[in-house]
């Protein structure tokens, strides 16, 4: 089944009344409630105003987790739910999320009873959904599992587990399964006005961001799931609207994975300032993160600032033998996160604030889901289905996602992790089939780079995937890995995108200009 983003907005346009669900936003809170609704039969559409998981959700730490940080500040219910439904999302999506060992390492003899107490805490929350127990490790087997590891006063360990995954290639997953499910979802339309009848909003105003064309949908319950942007929609149901979202901003930098030099990753619970740090390996390169700075503006393209930089280099640098220093930055990326703002007098600090996300009815019906995580989008969703389907009176269903398999679920050896197309779980021998028919599609797209061609077709066909951007940054990451790398890409992917798409010279050397330009922002000078 082929995923036309064309075919799609034609069908919205000839088809514009009784829809159930109308979702605004396409990342992974969007995405989850599209999956819900469309899963429980109601006629569901989906809108992005940019590329799917665009913003926020393919800018994380890539972690399934509980929240080790949020155990210690005693939100202990935040931490269950978040524990409960990493283990759900493990089983559903087993070829993208993996048990993933993290060492805290100890450099004072007090650290390994005070942090194995806690562990084990974390590991009881889990309950019958405990991906692994957590362990005491000696300063051998520490150094052992991290050989690049901090040996001078080195005492020992504590290991526990939590999930690690590829948050892009999730939310491409989903979109996927939303549409298997019977939704329909579009990328690059914009909702530019909701509509009222008798006070209640009952249809939305669209902007075809490529076409330039415009159009409306009616439905009976429209979802505000804009992440970062939801005060914007807010502010178009009630023009008194006083913002409800506080942006903070997350900063991870890419390293080669010999700054680590093995398989487990390093978690710092306490750094300079408070924060927690982690080391993580990632299609073999390790993720250096995160930092939790306030900012005043939503940007879809956020930067890093330099001292985000130099906080996150000086800090991994105190647990690694090889500091490392920018010259060994392969990218630098930033998201913004949409922390539920606090109640005047509260505490101003962004750490500070409830990670726990918040659902909103308006008076006129909309229905607004903002803060949460990665790890319970599967639960947000499902509240904000339940919500929703109150506030408009729609026919109860019930919610089948605790157990419903995302689009390509597959079991997936540590050997099979080796390569790169795991990512696409049961779709792996699709896109080998696409180098079957034509094997020019089998050549990398760089020599150091297991990216070929047939990915980009894939990418093309069945996970809509519009612009140069979409391609190297959220289908095969090339741009979260090695930024350098991903331009000298682009030139041989605008070439075959534009070839699949029927374009003309005209519009690769567009792509290829604006690519060069996102991408520079990505890598620090």
């Amino acid at each position: 089944m082929s995923i036309s983003r064309q075919k799609n907005i034609e069908y919205l346009k000839a088809n514009p009344d009784d829809w159930d669900f109308i979702i605004i936003g396409g990342g992974a809170t969007g995405l989850g409630v599209a999956v819900d609704a469309a899963s429980r039969g109601y006629k569901t559409v989906l809108v992005e105003q940019s590329d799917f998981a665009k913003s926020t959700s393919s800018r994380s730490t890539k972690l399934v987790h509980g929240g080790v940080r949020y155990l210690a500040q005693g939100d202990v219910s935040l931490v269950r739910e978040a524990l409960h439904e990493r283990g759900r999302l493990a089983r559903n999506a087993p070829h993208l999320v993996k048990n993933q060992k993290f060492i805290i390492a100890n450099y004072k003899a007090w650290e390994q009873p005070f942090y194995s107490i806690g562990m084990k805490m974390y590991d009881a929350l889990a309950g019958k959904l405990n991906i692994g127990k957590s362990k005491i490790y000696s300063k051998k087997k520490v150094a052992e599992a991290i050989p690049q590891i901090k040996h001078e006063h080195l005492v020992g360990g504590v290991m526990y587990y939590d999930g690690q995954f590829d948050d892009a290639r999730m939310a491409i997953n989903l979109m996927q399964t939303a549409t298997e499910q019977g939704a329909l979802l579009v990328n690059y339309v914009k909702v530019t006005e909701l509509v009222k009848t008798d006070s209640k909003v009952s249809s939305v105003k669209l902007h075809d961001e490529l076409s330039g064309e415009s159009f409306e949908l009616h439905g009976k319950a429209i979802i505000n799931a804009t992440g970062i942007f939801v005060d914007q929609i807010m502010s178009m149901d009630t023009k008194e609207h006083k913002p409800s979202v506080r942006p903070s901003q997350g900063v991870h930098l890419i390293v080669d994975g010999s700054f680590l030099g093995g398989q487990d990753a390093i978690m710092v619970p306490k750094t300079s300032d408070g924060r927690v740090l982690f080391c993580v390996p990632w299609h073999n390169k390790v993720i250096l993160g995160t930092t939790d700075t306030p900012l005043t503006e939503f940007v879809l393209e956020p930067r890093p600032l330099e001292e985000e930089i130099d906080f996150i280099l000086e800090t991994a640098g105190q647990y690694l033998e090889k500091k490392p220093e920018r010259k060994d930055v392969l990218t630098a990326y930033a998201g913004l996160r949409p922390l539920a703002a606090p109640k005047e007098g509260d505490g101003e600090k962004t750490k500070e604030i409830s990670r726990s996300h918040k659902l909103f009815t308006s008076e006129s019906g909309l229905v607004t889901i903002t803060g949460g995580k990665w790890t319970t989008y599967r639960q947000m969703a499902e509240e904000t289905v339940d919500l929703a389907i109150k506030t408009s009176k729609l026919p109860e269903k019930k919610c089948i996602t605790r157990t419903l398999k995302i689009h390509g679920a597959k079991e997936t050896t540590e050997r099979e992790r080796q390569n790169w197309l795991y990512v696409y779980g049961s779709d792996k021998g699709k896109i080998l089939a696409l180098q079957n028919e034509d094997s020019s599609l089998a050549l990398p797209l760089h020599p150091k780079y297991e990216f070929t061609g047939s990915e980009v077709i894939w990418a093309v066909r069945e996970e809509m995937a519009q612009t140069l951007d979409d391609v190297l940054a959220r289908r095969i990451r090339a741009l979260f890995l090695d930024a350098r790398i991903a331009k000298e890409m682009a030139p041989k992917v605008a070439q075959l995108m534009s070839k699949e798409m029927g374009k003309d010279e005209a519009w690769e050397k567009e792509q290829v200009e604006s690519f060069l330009t996102l991408a520079d922002g990505y890598i620090l000078k």
